[in-house]
């Protein structure tokens, strides 16, 4: 049924009054957002584990909405997608699109172009011109293959489709570099520079293309004069923009500086508007208003204050709300159904084939010539392939002219996914630089105390404020008052890749070959108040620090912290528990960061090529603080508890440490057992079956009981003989330790209980090994004291020792000699 687009209004009154709310433009409007961004989410989270770019969920997600899956349901698509809701649609879609190409050219830097090189630009210009002559080809059979084609002229189909082919998706692609943590590798850096010179190549193509189109097949065909004026109205609107308008916008980005007390909220809003005004310019020049907003970006200073407030002012509701629909639509614009017949695919495999050979091969080879080692110019060749954003708009712009119809606009969609789909599994397979980690000397307290003229090196982790306060009185009370004993304290602030472009920038500016570096300190932002505070605690005490800040998806974070800490040759590891706790008027408030936040210190602690230890923080340092210096005078209380084991006596190694320190009173609290009897015949047998998130997991190595008794023995006689009369020494037999453990966690009696986190456990941690954990990455007594509700006030710390031996760790059961020489299934090798 026809239907009167002047006649649709924007709101109904009501389902009580007989309306139907999607007979109204509005909340149709919401629906259709609401379904598209559910089902992009949706699959989003689905292509996670594959690492696809988000746009890859967005396009599917309008291809299964649209006529080519539920779309074929034709009530479905007369009451959700109506024609007449089509360009309502489309114009909040382009609006998101309009400020998301605004943000693009506020990301590329011209100034790092013309720094790249000319190797980037040889690279760049091979990668166009290949696949631009083959379009020359694409093209031909297209208009010879597909009904209609050949009603548009030959030039202006050839341009388009040389440029579809020829496109490097520049924010895709820097996305999947900084996905695979190769973003400023040798390798990403060539291609994000290739990738710029491509953006800027492509655009002025686009402007080209847009101009020579016309109305497509619509109407009579236009006078080439018409195509100049357009291009030349064009660059002078490029050249306005850059010699008037880019020297205004440096003056506003000097007066919101930091320096400047100037409210900045009317610049801002002025951005705002020129974006749209930019805009409407090339729309009204002939070129699509996305290309003003572009050049407007270019304009904007980089790097600065003012730039980094538009990015928050914009991104997240530009990139998380409009910019889906604009994926989105043109999946549904997107008929499959259309690509009949074997002809018809064989033109899809054509077009994939030969937009893959031509940047493939034309990148590769000119690498090669350029002296690039040749698995680095593959890479970069399949790199440089990736489609997306751009590709998509250059699609959609054609199909709005005329130029592609139905069946080459639903091919060239389904080559963009294609090439960008096998962008990253291709990478992954061809060029991941490898991670391992030294087996280096001195990796933990003990072997690094031998020597008291070696500097301590601890790596410390923070999300952010809140970890500041526990963790500089937790590094001041290590600290030695002996001049000869140096501490060396690196900060890594932790710091989430998200779908923001935002981090991208951060990634850029924080990160060298492919990992977090020492950065200098640099003035504002987030990132650089954390190493300010450090910084001026350094200054204060004798303590050398260097702040670092790690920025990667969660399942990858902990590659960043232990190649930092291998790199530098830290003794310990630092991490803060993902829980952190606060007392508030004598009720407990617990602020949890998010289990992803968990998921980073199990594999920190897994991997980790040093002793590491987690901080539970239930105040530590939140009250009186530790002034740095010989003249402190509060008085932390700490308590080593030792039940032996490789991880107990790590513990009791950095307890001596903090014995040094004149406003440090340690305790160390040993619990003996009652009865050397009990207990003697229970071991325990790996049970990898049992559910790890709520089982201990202890060593699978074989270790001797009498050997580990022995260096207990020599440990605790050392410790008694080096801290005599500096540190209280306390023996405990105690048969029910887990409540025992939690009177000393409740009594308030000390400040922090440092304990180890026991994977080679003494016989009375290991009658605890089919207890339900709550937190089983920190043992059974730091799980003990760090468990909810059991009203625990004292700080914890837990301390893993760094033993490639004990590297292997399973859940086990409980079982007793009587069963082991009653079942033939144990043998002794899978007794721990």
């Amino acid at each position: 049924m026809a239907v009167n687009i002047t006649s649709i209004k924007t709101s109904s009154n009501g389902v009580w009054e007989g309306d139907n709310p999607l007979d109204y433009a509005f909340p149709l409007l919401i629906v259709q957002t609401t379904l598209i961004l559910v089902v992009s989410r949706f699959l989003a989270f689905l292509f996670k584990p594959l690492r696809q770019p988000k746009v890859i969920a967005e396009i599917v997600g309008g291809i299964l909405l649209g006529p080519s899956a539920v779309g074929r349901n034709q009530e479905y698509m007369h009451r959700i997608f109506p024609k007449w809701s089509t360009p309502i649609l489309e114009s909040v879609a382009s609006i998101g699109l309009l400020f998301f190409l605004f943000l693009v050219g506020l990301e590329l830097d011209l100034n790092s172009i013309r720094r790249s090189g000319k190797r980037a630009f040889v690279i760049a210009a091979a990668g166009i011109s290949l696949p631009f002559t083959l379009g020359v080809g694409i093209a031909y059979v297209f208009r010879k293959a597909i009904d209609g084609a050949d009603k548009v002229g030959y030039f202006q189909y050839l341009v388009f489709m040389g440029v579809a082919l020829s496109i490097t998706a520049f924010p895709v692609l820097a996305r999947i570099l900084a996905e695979l943590k190769l973003l400023t590798t040798h390798v990403g850096e060539t291609a994000m520079a290739a990738a710029a010179f491509n953006d800027v190549a492509a655009w002025i193509l686009l402007a080209l293309a847009i101009a020579l189109a016309g109305n497509g097949s619509d109407g009579p065909h236009k006078s080439p004069l018409i195509s100049i004026w357009v291009l030349l109205s064009g660059v002078a609107f490029v050249a306005f923009m850059m010699v008037a308008i880019k020297p205004a916008m440096n003056w506003v980005a000097r007066r919101c500086s930091p320096e400047q007390d100037t409210v900045d909220e009317a610049y801002i809003c002025l951005t705002l508007a020129g974006v749209l005004v930019a805009g409407f310019m090339t729309d009204l020049i002939g070129i699509h208003a996305i290309f003003g907003a572009f050049v407007f970006g270019l304009t904007i200073p980089k790097g600065g204050d003012f730039a980094e407030k538009l990015i928050e002012r914009i991104e997240d509701f530009v990139t998380g709300l409009l910019l889906p629909l604009y994926f989105a639509s043109s999946g549904l614009k997107t008929d499959i159904a259309k690509i009949k017949g074997g002809k018809a695919w064989g033109l899809l495999v054509l077009v994939i084939s030969t937009a893959c050979a031509g940047k493939i091969i034309g990148t590769f080879t000119v690498a090669m010539m350029c002296m690039i080692p040749a698995r680095e110019s593959i890479t970069l060749g399949v790199l440089m392939n990736t489609k997306g954003l751009v590709e998509l708009i250059v699609l959609n712009i054609g199909k709005e002219k005329k130029v592609l119809n139905d069946e080459a606009f639903a091919i060239l969609v389904l080559m963009a996914l294609f090439t960008t789909f096998i962008t990253t599994p291709t990478v992954m397979a061809i060029y991941k630089p490898a991670r391992r980690f030294s087996a280096r000397e001195h990796r933990r307290l003990q072997s690094s105390s031998d020597n008291s003229k070696d500097e301590l090196r601890v790596l410390a982790c923070v999300h952010g404020p809140g970890n500041i306060p526990s963790l500089i009185n937790l590094i001041e009370s290590t600290r030695s008052t002996n001049k000869a004993s140096q501490l060396k304290l690196y900060i890594m602030h932790l710091v989430e890749l998200t779908e923001r472009s935002s981090s991208i920038i951060m990634v850029q500016r924080l990160r060298k070959n492919g990992f977090p570096f020492i950065n200098r300190l640099r003035r504002g932002g987030f990132h650089d108040r954390v190493a300010v505070t450090f910084q001026a605690y350094g200054q204060l005490g004798r303590v050398n620090v260097r702040p670092t800040t790690a920025i990667s998806p969660l399942p990858t974070m902990h590659e960043d912290i232990c190649h930092v800490a291998d790199d530098k040759s830290v003794t310990m590891i630092i991490l803060p528990f993902h829980k952190q706790w606060r007392r508030i008027n004598d009720h407990e408030e617990v602020e949890n960061v998010g289990h992803g936040w968990r998921g980073v210190n199990q594999r920190v602690l897994k991997e980790a090529p040093c002793s590491v230890g987690v901080l539970v923080d239930r105040g530590y340092g939140g009250g009186a603080q530790m002034t740095p210096g010989p003249t402190s005078t509060v008085v932390q209380k700490v308590c080593i508890i030792f039940f032996g084991g490789s991880d107990d006596r790590e513990a009791l190694e950095l307890g001596g440490r903090m014995a040094e320190h004149p406003a440090v009173n340690v305790t160390v609290l040993r619990f003996v057992q009652k009865n050397q009897l009990d207990g003697s015949d229970l071991m325990l047998r790996p049970s990898p079956n049992k559910c790890r998130e709520n089982s201990y997991s202890f060593t699978t190595a074989i270790t001797n009981p009498q050997t580990e008794k022995e260096q207990d023995e020599g440990a605790v006689t050392e410790f008694k003989s080096r801290w005599e009369g500096m540190v209280e020494f306390i023996e405990k037999t105690e048969s029910n330790i887990v409540e025992q453990v939690l009177i000393i966690g409740k009594s308030g009696d000390y400040d922090l209980i440092v304990v180890g986190k026991g994977r080679c456990p003494s016989t009375m941690v290991a009658s605890l090994a089919e207890r339900h954990a709550e937190h089983p990455e920190l043992g059974p007594i730091g799980d003990v004291l760090a468990s909810s509700g059991q009203e625990i006030v004292s700080s914890v710390l837990v301390i893993q020792q760094y033993d490639i031996i004990h590297s292997d760790e399973l859940p086990v059961s409980k079982i007793t000699c009587g069963e082991v020489n009653n079942k033939k299934d144990v043998e002794p090798s899978n007794l721990v």
